[in-house]
């Protein structure tokens, strides 16, 4: 299965993200991430969601989509035409024999220290969805306290907005 990106403008008002995302269990696709947030306009929501599943199906979905009344535009992103970031909090146990190999795997990664403490460290690390992965994927040769990570949020590259096209 292919993994999509999707980026849906709706209206901002209560009940919006449940009808969206049931949209999503009705069609049977797998929702990888979630991020929802207000947008430029107090007006609009910004649904952005990760998922798997067949092309001709993510074509039936958005269709769909569109027919819900708070839908206002559906932009479809690629790693080709568009940026993704993901948030990601790490807590590391901090042990005398590894805290140097998890400091200079985080400084490789670009991870910021963002708390410090006898018994744990905690690294912030906003990046690519795959990168990420890389970075947790490196740490679990340690003691991982605990993790929290954000879904991927997306723009597209250059000066069109979602907005301004419905290119989907």
């Amino acid at each position: 299965m292919k993994q999509y990106t999707i980026a849906v403008l709706v209206n901002n008002q209560f009940g919006v993200l449940n009808r969206v995302t049931s949209m999503f269990r009705r069609r049977q696709f797998n929702i990888i991430a979630l991020s929802v947030s207000e947008t430029e306009s107090i007006e609009y929501s910004r649904i952005t969601v990760t998922f798997e599943g067949e092309e001709i199906s993510k074509q039936q979905l958005v269709n769909q989509l569109y027919k819900l009344p708070d839908v206002d535009s559906i932009k479809d992103f690629s790693d080709q035409t568009s940026l993704s970031y993901d948030l990601l909090l790490i807590k590391m146990k901090n042990e005398p024999d590894t805290r140097e190999d998890i400091r200079a795997a985080a400084q490789a990664f670009s991870a910021e220290t963002v708390d410090y403490a006898k018994d744990s460290m905690v690294f912030r690390l906003t990046d690519s969805p795959r990168r990420i992965d890389d970075f947790i994927n490196l740490m679990r040769d340690y003691t991982i306290l605990e993790i929290c990570r954000s879904g991927s949020i997306s723009l597209e590259k250059g000066s069109n907005t979602i907005k301004q096209m419905n290119n989907i």
